[in-house]
């Protein structure tokens, strides 16, 4: 067992925080804050965690049972867990392992993962790694041509079903990667780097790691025609000319004949829009607070977008969770899974797949603990009636 193994596995490490709080010591400022920042004043950042605190629960007592039954079922795949690993750009700059760690953990506990367009890693790679289904989000990154390419690389390769993106019109400014310096280090000359190179160097740990792995690699999934992979330098330009619109989910369709994931929906009317194009099922999301702050955090406008699509398309939902009880709450309130995604990173960056194996042992703790205190048997028979909301909320 590696040191960083051993660390993770310490009785000291019981919840999401203290696994953030390793991978803050583990790596340098810039690679850091981008896993762990939001864009502009991070309200919406911050308001993601905070929401669960407004739900509380309404516990059966007396009710006891031999286990809880943890199973659910997406888009026709049944999953152990009621928790998917969510697609996390630059993962392999959090720890070489990076994607490939993340779906061969997703697969050993029975769920699924879903690999961001922003991977260090060939999709075929990940894929391979994983024993359980693995989800391909799409951006629209190099054009059409080069997305068709991809797609048919995913869909020869196995990939059960297609997240499409649809909040990034821009990227959203993220104060602390500007302040950190995470453009010069990345694209920036000799010259641009020097102001930045401390926090780096006082690092070496990471800084053995990430050289011995080559550093930081082009795009191998954004194979750009006549250019070969996109490097990491084109990536904002890049996200600022791939905005998919509903005309290019039409397109999207006829390309990838698989069930197709909308991520990204805040609205009760672009809930109604997805299903109306097709979409297999949502994401209510904001992103993780990274793209346009000052929007509603995911938990509060939940029950309202799960209630304009009952029974037309599934409800996922991600943004703030970082406990087994967040989880149940937001399937209490409409969602038939979520997404994680910096719960897992955090242990990601802190030790590898080793990491990423805790924070889904302390996930699942969470979730059966809860359960228990409930006095609930099956995530399948959460609703409403468990939980207590604001009174705002009840026009929902």
């Amino acid at each position: 067992m590696t040191q960083s193994s051993r660390s993770v596995a310490s009785p000291r490490v019981v919840n999401i925080a203290d696994l953030r709080e390793i991978a803050f010591r583990r790596t340098p400022a810039a690679v850091f804050d981008y896993l762990d920042g939001g864009a502009e004043g991070e309200v919406t950042l911050r308001e993601n965690c905070r929401v669960f605190e407004d739900v509380t629960f309404r516990p059966r007592q007396a009710v006891a049972f031999a286990e809880c039954n943890f199973r659910t079922r997406v888009l026709g795949y049944d999953l152990a867990l009621p928790f998917m690993l969510a697609p996390v750009g630059y993962s392999r700059m959090m720890h070489p392992a990076g994607e490939v760690a993340a779906a061969r953990a997703a697969g050993t506990a029975g769920t699924a993962y879903i690999l961001s367009t922003i991977s260090g890693y060939q999709l075929e790679e990940v894929k391979a790694a994983s024993t359980g289904p693995v989800f391909y989000q799409l951006y629209l990154m190099g054009g059409r041509e080069a997305a068709e390419s991809t797609l048919e690389r995913a869909r020869v390769a196995g990939f059960a079903a297609l997240v499409v993106t649809v909040d990034t019109a821009v990227s959203g400014i993220r104060e602390r990667d500007y302040r950190n310096g995470m453009r010069e280090l990345v694209s920036g000359g000799p010259f641009d780097k020097i102001p930045f190179l401390p926090h780096i160097l006082s690092h070496p740990r990471w800084l053995i790691s990430f050289l011995l792995d080559g550093g930081l690699p082009a795009l191998p999934n954004v194979v750009i025609p006549g250019k070969g992979p996109m490097k990491l330098i084109d990536v904002a330009a890049a996200l600022a000319e791939s905005t998919v619109t509903w005309s290019d989910l039409t397109w999207i369709r006829k390309v990838w004949k698989g069930p197709i994931i909308v991520k990204g929906v805040l609205t009760a009317d672009d809930a109604q829009r997805s299903a109306d194009e097709g979409a297999a099922a949502i994401v209510v999301s904001n992103h993780g607070g990274r793209q346009l702050d000052c929007v509603p955090s995911s938990l509060r406008v939940l029950p309202e977008i799960a209630k304009a699509v009952s029974g037309q398309t599934e409800v996922l939902m991600d943004g703030g969770i970082r406990r087994g009880s967040d989880v149940i709450k937001a399937l209490c309130l409409g969602a038939r899974a979520v997404l994680c995604g910096r719960a897992y990173a955090y242990g990601l960056a802190a030790a590898g797949e080793a990491g990423i194996n805790r924070a889904i042992e302390i996930l699942l703790a969470d979730l059966d603990r809860t359960m228990r205190l409930l006095g609930c048997a099956s995530v399948a028979e959460l609703d409403r009636s468990y939980v207590n909301v604001p009174s705002s909320w009840h026009a929902d």
